[in-house]
């Protein structure tokens, strides 16, 4: 109560205020540091899980793109040899050595062209596959950090039913399953 200039305290205020003042003690302090350290963890790994996601989808997306380039070459490829089948055609059904010479020429450029076409399109296609191997590894190392997320959010919440329960086995749950979820971590991050 306060009036008149002086401030009187009840036993119960000056207790809040002396808890205030001091460091939480026993199971509830300690976890409420390890959940602390554990959110934090939990923050940077989805981060990073969101993160190779993200990737995945932009490594499928170009290896879609060298796909599509790789299958408009195979058509180009396509069109060029029906085109020198009906030089070929051409060069046995005409009479006239000239305009015979003329096809046997177009059917030799129609080869060639057809080569480059070839090893064009077969290129993109490396290209292609080569982009969805890292998608697939990219989607790996995002189900790594997905898992690591989980096992933290789990440890989190064996926190907080141990602060409630105020049992300690399952303080030392919550320490096991980070200790997991932190270990799935590094795994992540090293790519394993």
């Amino acid at each position: 109560m306060s009036g008149a200039g002086f401030h009187v305290h009840g036993p119960h205020d000056h207790e809040l205020e002396h808890a205030a003042q001091h460091e939480p003690q026993g199971l509830a302090g300690r976890l409420a540091v390890v959940t602390a350290v554990l959110a934090t963890f939990g923050a940077m790994f989805g981060y990073m899980g969101g993160a190779t996601q993200a990737n995945a989808g932009l490594y499928k997306n170009e290896a879609a793109i060298k796909k599509t380039e790789a299958a408009n070459q195979w058509a180009l490829y396509q069109s060029k040899s029906g085109k020198q089948n009906l030089a070929e055609l051409a060069s046995v059904l005409v009479n006239d050595e000239a305009r015979k010479s003329k096809y046997l020429e177009e059917i030799e450029r129609y080869k060639g062209e057809k080569a480059e076409i070839k090893q064009k399109a077969e290129g993109l296609e490396a290209e292609s596959a080569e982009w969805d191997h890292k998608s697939e590894a990219q989607m790996h190392e995002h189900h790594r950090w997905a898992q690591a997320t989980t096992a933290l959010q789990v440890s989190i919440a064996l926190a907080a039913i141990a602060l409630l329960t105020k049992k300690t086995w399952m303080a030392w749950g919550t320490l096991a399953v980070g200790s997991v979820g932190v270990a799935v971590g590094v795994a992540a991050w090293f790519h394993l």
